[in-house]
């Protein structure tokens, strides 16, 4: 299916420079998403629907992490997270989702080269709040659809994690969320019947 390529104008770069105003409580990469120059780079924007709560925008950065950012757009254009949920919620820590297992152990049918410093990969995108990073287990390129968006500043997890983007609008939803959520253990997991659900993720043209 083919993936629509965002048109960077005036329009674009005025929404991420004023983004912060909307971020919520602690927009950390919001504002350095704004300070960070995005003229000639290749970026997306998605929002993250979910149900009961509204909509989460975030800004792709497809320079710094591409093929992380390509393999997120592919399985949002197929639909493949429509219906998901968040299986993991850890207080100052991440919020995470994209598990078809819903338990943290699914993927989809590919995995992903892992673009961080560890992997021989320069991205200098910092896991601050509000930043989404790719999950992954001990080997390195084992990254497939589980994303996680940080609660808060966590930024030793810097080079050891793909990051790909900002929230740009939507960390109070994530906050609610957070806040209502029923968390079983230390770990952040969550039953099946509480995970909050992903109505959608879409790319806007």
């Amino acid at each position: 299916m083919k993936i629509f390529r965002s048109v960077l104008s005036l329009l674009t770069i005025v929404s991420v420079v004023l983004c912060a105003a909307s971020c919520g409580k602690g927009s950390d990469a919001c504002e350095y998403a704004a300070s960070r120059n995005i003229e000639g780079r290749e970026v997306y924007y998605v929002d993250i629907t979910v149900k009961d709560y509204g909509t989460i925008s975030l800004l792709l950065d497809a320079t710094t992490a591409p093929i992380t950012v390509h393999n997120f757009l592919s399985l949002v254009a197929d639909g493949f997270y429509d219906g998901l949920t968040f299986h993991r919620i850890a207080p100052g820590f991440v919020i995470q989702g994209g598990d078809p297992k819903g338990n943290g152990t699914g993927g989809s049918s590919e995995t992903i080269t892992g673009e961080f410093a560890l992997n021989g990969y320069d991205n200098d995108i910092s896991h601050i709040r509000g930043v989404i990073s790719m999950a992954r287990s001990q080997k390195y390129d084992s990254a497939s659809s589980q994303f996680f968006i940080m609660l808060e500043d966590n930024t030793y997890l810097d080079g050891e994690y793909a990051a790909f983007g900002y929230v740009i609008s939507g960390m109070n939803i994530i906050d609610e969320i957070c806040k209502d959520a029923i968390v079983e253990d230390s770990f952040g997991n969550v039953l099946a019947e509480n995970q909050p659900v992903i109505e959608s993720i879409v790319i806007r043209e």
